[in-house]
């Protein structure tokens, strides 16, 4: 089995504007990079719309629809000072969540051995009813329930190396013992949520701030007394990542001092626990990452340790 590769060209499309952050370029230096040699084997799949249904399992359908009535028919929108749309951000977001939703199937199927998708807006600042960081659809909660609605499953985990937190992931599975989320962040950054003490109806959350400055000695012992403990406690059936790289010390929106060997110890170890307790299946999805070479070179030390797994 393969490692499988969803994008789309509308996730290129999704235009924020001059100056923004989050802009085409991420997604296009990623998509270049994971063109050399090293992944001539990536199996690549275009990843399909994701259906209305799929969405409301995490959405409410009046927050969906707000959202996508929300889509400008000429020019841009603002959701907030951070959130904009153009003509192109509602086939993005669909996009976006469908490729979860479609690499899970294929993971859970066993037609791939992991999947990783290449996509953009990201998902997991999304709260259930709230656009918010760039963010409109919770795409790796909305693969969660995919696996867990369609494939029978009962626990799923999201392990999330960003430097920010995932709050909107937290809000949607906080109250949930089935699903379990882990993240390590930088501490009093944007969206200044996750602390140590919110742990979930069970504890299912497992959020370790780093300091300001803290590098990869810090990010490493937090997932080896923290993180990786608490995962192997939960016993995941599925083990999916929100897979933000702007902890990078290139990184302009962040102050932590990551570098691509992190990258590639962290999905090593990920991928020798998904081979202990779920039969290897890992699903991993774009998130953050926002200096252009560290993001395209991490991302790609990523995906060819997924390969490796």
């Amino acid at each position: 089995m393969y490692t499988s590769l969803f994008s789309h060209p509308s996730c290129i499309d999704h235009d924020t504007g001059i100056g923004h952050p989050e802009c085409p370029e991420r997604l296009k230096a990623v998509l270049a990079a994971l063109e050399g040699e090293a992944f001539h084997f990536l199996d690549r799949r275009v990843a399909p719309r994701a259906e209305v249904e799929q969405l409301a399992r995490v959405h409410p359908a009046d927050y969906i629809e707000r959202v996508l009535a929300a889509i400008p028919s000429e020019g841009m929108v603002e959701l907030d000072n951070d959130t904009i749309l153009c003509p192109s951000s509602g086939e993005a977001a669909l996009r976006a969540a469908g490729a979860v939703c479609a690499a899970v199937d294929a993971v859970m199927s066993g037609e791939a051995r992991n999947a990783f998708c290449a996509t953009r807006p990201p998902g997991h600042h999304a709260e259930r009813e709230r656009a918010m960081g760039f963010c409109l659809f919770n795409n790796v909660a909305v693969g969660a329930e995919q696996a867990r609605k369609v494939h029978g499953i009962s626990r799923v985990a999201v392990i999330d190396f960003d430097v920010h937190h995932g709050n909107g992931t937290q809000d949607i599975f906080q109250d949930d013992p089935g699903l379990f989320y882990a993240s390590t962040h930088q501490a009093h950054l944007y969206p200044n949520t996750g602390l140590p003490e919110e742990r979930g109806v069970a504890d299912n959350i497992v959020n370790v701030p780093l300091p300001e400055m803290a590098g990869s000695p810090e990010f490493r012992h937090a997932m080896m007394t923290r993180v990786f403990p608490a995962l192997e406690h939960f016993q995941p059936e599925l083990i999916m990542i929100s897979a933000g790289f702007d902890a990078h010390t290139r990184d302009p929106l962040a102050s932590l001092h990551l570098v691509d060997d992190d990258y590639v110890w962290v999905t090593r170890k990920l991928g020798e626990l998904a081979r202990e307790y779920c039969g290897a299946r890992i699903v991993s999805t774009l998130e953050g990452g926002y200096d252009i070479r560290a993001l395209a070179s991490s991302c790609a030390a990523h995906v060819q340790e997924l390969m490796a797994a």
